[in-house]
């Protein structure tokens, strides 16, 4: 079975997806991530890829970096002075090469590096599209056909039975 894996650049989602770029200006940057995070969940409970969601902390003095695992897909936090590019290209080069390797960014400089070691590029549009693909289906499947709330047996029965249970309820 081949193994597939999906790494997502972060902070270059967040900035290229309009309604994640609006929660981190109007709201926090954490709130973002957050939303971020929940996305890539949602989406990987349909799909069997191992997501590895990738934020920068380069800049943050004294980082050793962390791997945590968030419900179901991996959150990782580079350490002082690394980027999330070169987490990702450091990833993407220590996999095998039978394993299908996604990259999804909006840097397109990124985007050519990592191609050129072998991984599929995913812009962000595409990752987008991708993720909101998932959610129409499974409105799709799960809320659009759902039962009416009251599932009563007359709203199952053609013409024909309705009178005949009706005029079973009216003799006495």
């Amino acid at each position: 079975m081949q193994e597939d894996f999906l790494l997502v650049d972060g902070y270059n989602i967040i900035h290229a997806w309009e309604e994640l770029k609006e929660l981190a200006r109007d709201v926090s940057l954490e709130s973002a991530r957050q939303k971020l995070m929940d996305i890539l969940s949602n989406y990987k409970g349909v799909r069997t890829t191992t997501i590895i969601l990738v934020f920068d902390a380069y800049l943050v003095k004294g980082s050793i970096g962390s791997v945590t695992k968030y419900n179901n897909i991996y959150v990782v936090y580079t350490k002082e002075a690394e980027t999330a590019d070169h987490y990702i290209e450091r990833v993407v080069t220590s996999l095998p090469k039978h394993y299908h390797v996604r990259v999804a960014t909006g840097d397109s400089l990124e985007q050519l590096i990592i191609y050129g070691q072998g991984a599929v590029r995913m812009s962000a549009k595409e990752l987008y599209r991708a993720v909101h693909d998932v959610q129409k289906e499974l409105r799709k499947e799960y809320i659009e056909n759902k039962p009416p709330k009251n599932n009563m047996l007359s709203e199952h029965l053609d013409a024909e039975a309705l009178a005949f249970l009706e005029a079973l309820r009216r003799t006495k």
